[in-house]
């Protein structure tokens, strides 16, 4: 064996530019506190824990059992789920999207934050990015070496934008912000005004505004896209999302929409990263798609409980939440003798074994507020508030 000095390794630059997703970190801990016997109950993590439809399970089972579908697909999917989601926008947002042309499926729309900024960012462009806002905005444009310009969100202003502030932000060579409403985390559903807003900022300054979706079925009874706004489409893509609205987190199964052009670009990107998805995933989500008011009222009746659940251990905190909020969280201000956000949700997790959510991983507009994800049954998030109260 050579004794000869291995040379140093190092991995890329983008790879130092990044941290560890906090959730990744953070359940690690959760998971090793659970393994002494702690019984942490978690209300941090958006992940529904109910499971989809019956009949949507039962078309994966069946179509699974078919031995033609275990090939490889098409990146561009099946143009029975391109139609489903088109007919889905149709009959919920009041959107006509053309099923060839319109859409593009996604394994997730995580994964299609990513490839909206390799299609829409070189190395240097900026991206705006919202603080608060989800942290893989930033994360993502780090990873193809774009430069991050945050826009503030302010609760006086309901988190919505403020477009003077925006207008007079340094904005050469911006060509992309993101946007999300109902807002993650904070549960703002965006004005009629503020969508209008935008596509108007995106089409006079040449900035295309991607506007993130997943949570517009959730405590709402009138689901709203960017793209209702008359010439979205010539600025705005729009990702959608299965894993909220129909309890399908693990499937993996997303949309993003726009003009042809931009759908051409980001399916010639996403064409050279995967082979497409499982064809009876596609199938079952395509039964999903299809489900009618029902499927959304029972689901927001057990969301309005949990909320409520919510609300009562955010009081017990000592913190202040609007319950007026959409989505699978509840956001709330942090009591002012608290010494930081980060200093309750440990002292939460370490004293009453219940894991929430500080606001401080979402930027420094977050740093005196808490999270509360709605997805644990209603025992669980009777338990967590009984241990507090403890």
């Amino acid at each position: 064996m050579s004794s000869a000095r291995i040379p140093s390794i190092e991995p890329a630059d983008r790879v130092g530019e990044i941290r560890e997703y906090y959730f990744s970190r953070k359940l690690r801990e959760v998971a090793e506190m659970n393994a002494r016997g702690l019984d942490v109950i978690s209300l941090g993590i958006g992940g529904p824990d109910r499971a989809p439809a019956p009949e949507v399970i039962e078309t994966l089972r069946e179509e699974a059992l078919r031995e033609s579908n275990h090939s490889y697909q098409l990146t561009v999917g099946l143009p029975e789920l391109r139609k489903a989601y088109s007919d889905w926008y149709h009959r919920w947002y009041g959107v006509e999207l053309d099923p060839a042309t319109d859409i593009q499926p996604l394994i997730g729309s995580k994964e299609g934050i990513l490839h909206v900024d390799l299609t829409f960012l070189n190395p240097g462009d900026g991206v705006l990015v919202p603080n608060p806002g989800y942290p893989t905005y930033t994360s993502a444009a780090k990873l193809v070496g774009a430069r991050v310009v945050n826009y503030t969100l302010r609760p006086e202003n309901g988190w919505q934008p403020d477009f003077d502030e925006l207008e007079s932000m340094p904005l050469e060579g911006v060509r992309l912000m993101w946007v999300n409403y109902p807002h993650m985390p904070t549960g703002a559903p965006a004005s009629r005004a503020t969508m209008e807003r935008l596509v108007d900022f995106g089409r006079r300054h040449g900035i295309v505004i991607a506007h993130d979706n997943p949570y517009s079925f959730i405590l709402s009874d009138k689901p709203t896209s960017l793209l209702q706004v008359p010439g979205a489409r010539d600025i705005v893509v729009e990702m959608n999302s299965l894993s909220k609205s129909h309890n399908m987190a693990g499937w993996r199964m997303a949309m993003v929409s726009s003009n042809p052009k931009f759908i051409n670009w980001i399916v010639k990107v996403k064409s050279n990263v995967d082979s497409g998805q499982f064809k009876p995933m596609m199938l079952a989500a395509v039964r999903a798609l299809s489900l009618g008011e029902d499927w959304y009222r029972e689901l927001n009746a057990e969301y309005a409980v949990r909320r409520g659940l919510a609300m009562k251990i955010m009081d017990e905190l000592g913190c202040c939440a609007d319950p007026a909020q959409q989505g699978l969280f509840l956001w709330g201000r942090i009591p002012e003798d608290a010494p930081s956000a980060e200093w309750l949700a440990d002292k939460v997790l370490y004293d009453k074994r219940v894991f929430i959510t500080p606001g401080m991983i979402f930027g420094s507009q977050g740093d005196r507020y808490i999270r509360i994800s709605l997805c644990a049954t209603r025992d669980k998030m009777q338990q967590a508030l009984e241990r507090i109260i403890k």
